[in-house]
């Protein structure tokens, strides 16, 4: 299967690069460009995207903003969003999670870093930079009032393995982690975490990490 990627930047020559390293690789193409938010929200929905590489800075309207008008849609219900940004610190990671993001990179990574990240986007897994660790996560996401009524009433329907799955997840664990604390197959991990993410209607880890935290069930600076 062809990953669809659509680029949203407001600098031509960045596209263009980007373009140009998406392209040459075989699992994946560029289907569309943006050069703002708007722009992108609309060719989110046109060009059948499935992974949007999201400039956090654009003049109008920014990707922050653009990432919220396209989790809402129920139209791009299987679109993720790549926030791709210079301004890498800890208050743009948490806003771009609450956007319902499921990355954030730095622009300085490598191309080998970002292609893999397309990759890891696209199958529904969270990716965070090596500067956005779960200790500023859980810092910022901390701010709002917790736990939240409504996110442990989401919670309450999950068994207690698929509970302790979550626990892990909000963790920033991995399923290979997971299943080494648990003593069970990835495979089975998986299987937990994929049917927590149906019955809690989230859309990828990043926002069982955020429902986490809500919940109760994580602490700030939980290890």
């Amino acid at each position: 299967m062809t990953i669809r990627v659509l680029l949203a930047d407001d600098q031509a020559l960045l596209r263009g690069t980007f373009r140009l390293l998406i392209d040459s690789e075989p699992d994946m193409e560029v289907v569309a460009e943006a050069s703002d938010g708007r722009e992108a929200v609309a060719l989110a929905l046109s060009s059948q995207a499935e992974v949007v590489l999201m400039d956090i800075r654009m003049p109008g309207m920014s990707g922050l903003d653009a990432t919220r008008l396209i989790m809402a849609d129920e139209d791009l219900a299987g679109v993720r969003v790549l926030i791709l940004t210079t301004f890498e610190n800890d208050e743009y990671v948490a806003e771009a999670l609450r956007a319902g993001a499921s990355g954030f990179l730095g622009k300085g990574i490598n191309p080998e870093e970002l292609l893999d990240a397309i990759r890891v986007i696209a199958t529904g897994d969270m990716l965070l930079s090596p500067a956005a660790t779960k200790s500023v996560i859980s810092r910022f996401l901390a701010q709002t009032e917790r736990p939240n009524p409504d996110a442990a009433e989401r919670l309450a329907g999950l068994t207690p393995r698929e509970r302790e799955v979550v626990t892990w997840v909000g963790r920033g664990l991995s399923n290979q982690d997971i299943a080494a604390q648990l003593y069970v197959s990835p495979v089975t991990v998986k299987t937990h975490v994929n049917r927590a993410m149906a019955k809690l209607g989230a859309r990828d880890r990043a926002q069982v990490v955020i429902l986490a935290y809500e919940s109760g069930i994580v602490q700030p600076g939980s290890a």
